[in-house]
């Protein structure tokens, strides 16, 4: 029987489908929704609707049971969004629904739902060569960058101010770091002290930083100093800056053993999802011819 045959927009049921959508993409009830929007959702509605009318009546679904304890537990999930259930009935009621009809609309998407957790049981195994294949060929997902414990002084240039003019902040900047000397132990004072960024209340610090997040300048600059070290002055919009590389943390890359189960997880996940929608493609297919 075709979507058209069952007229589903005269079905409670299908009021259902039409609120799940308007709430999943507008977070409204259809009564507020645009005439746009209405739209938009009816062609949604129609479209899961129809598909789980098909599932349901698949030889799939023969066998699949919902117990009258699982149905209450969904039902009450639903009421227990609401401040009473007079409010509850009433939401319901302006929806198109009612308990009743809600009762069978969350006992169709129960057994939908242990129709597809059916067939994903058929997919295929994850076997050790599929998660060693993963590995290796995502190395990104299993590797913890380079990152740098790092500390900065800021002067900023404003030529409004005499202290801030271009050379005035030279020479101030010039003079902090001939005082730090290379002498990193100094150097959360000085900022604390000196620094015009707001940083300079905990000492200048910047955090673990990874390649990329700072100012190009800058970055490029921390990325090639030695743990310990004092830069010499770098220039960005900003002003006028120097950094301290307080502790390198190298890159780290988590052992496939460790890696092991999240891929088997991912994987079985994915060959399940595979398995669904070519069993719902096949469906779909046989319906409409």
């Amino acid at each position: 029987m075709t979507l058209a045959e069952q007229q589903p927009e005269t079905l409670p049921e299908f009021n259902y489908h039409m609120l799940r959508n308007a709430l999943n993409d507008y977070q409204k009830n259809l009564s507020q929704l645009e005439p746009m929007q209405y739209q938009e959702i009816y062609r949604k509605a129609s479209k899961s609707y129809e598909l789980e009318s098909l599932v349901i009546a698949s030889p799939e679904a023969e066998g699949v049971v919902v117990s009258q304890e699982q149905l209450d537990r969904e039902v009450d999930e639903v009421a227990a969004r609401y401040g009473n259930r007079d409010e509850f009935i009433e939401d319901l009621e302006g929806n198109g629904l009612d308990e009743s009809s809600l009762r069978k609309a969350l006992y169709r998407e129960l057994v939908f739902d242990g129709v597809m957790q059916r067939v994903a049981a058929n997919s295929a195994d994850v076997s050790d060569l599929d998660i060693h294949l993963f590995y290796e060929m995502h190395h990104d997902r299993f590797s913890t960058p380079e990152t740098r414990q790092a500390r900065h002084i800021l002067v900023t240039i404003n030529p409004q101010y005499a202290e801030n003019t271009p050379a005035a902040a030279c020479q101030h900047i010039q003079q902090l770091l001939e005082k730090l000397a290379g002498r990193g132990n100094r150097f959360e004072q000085f900022a604390k002290r000196y620094s015009e960024c707001p940083t300079a209340m905990e000492g200048g610090k910047l955090g673990d930083v990874k390649r990329g997040q700072l100012y190009q300048e800058l970055d490029g600059v921390l990325f090639n100093m030695q743990e310990g070290e004092i830069s010499d002055i770098v220039e960005t919009e900003l002003g006028l800056h120097i950094l301290y590389c307080e502790k390198i943390k190298p890159a780290k890359r988590l052992p496939l053993s460790k890696a092991y189960p999240r891929i088997r997880q991912h994987l079985q996940e994915r060959h399940q999802r595979n398995c669904q929608k070519a069993w719902l493609a096949k469906l779909q297919k046989v319906a409409h011819t």
